[in-house]
């Protein structure tokens, strides 16, 4: 069975965030504004997205 894949795009920059804001967001792999990655949307990544929602947009594929 394949998992779903979302992209994950950061619109706001991690700066001047809560360190565990930009940890994660570290962790997703997203270091500069419009960068976009693909992830598996199990409930790790969800749980990341969901901690950084204010500065990132999700599309699902």
């Amino acid at each position: 069975m394949a998992e779903k894949v979302i992209k994950i795009k950061l619109v706001k920059s991690a700066f001047g965030r809560k360190p565990n804001q930009a940890k994660t967001l570290k962790a997703l792999g997203l270091h500069k504004v419009n960068q976009v990655v693909s992830k598996p949307a199990n409930e790790a990544v969800l749980g990341m997205v969901a901690t950084v929602s204010h500065l990132v947009e999700v599309v699902e594929e």
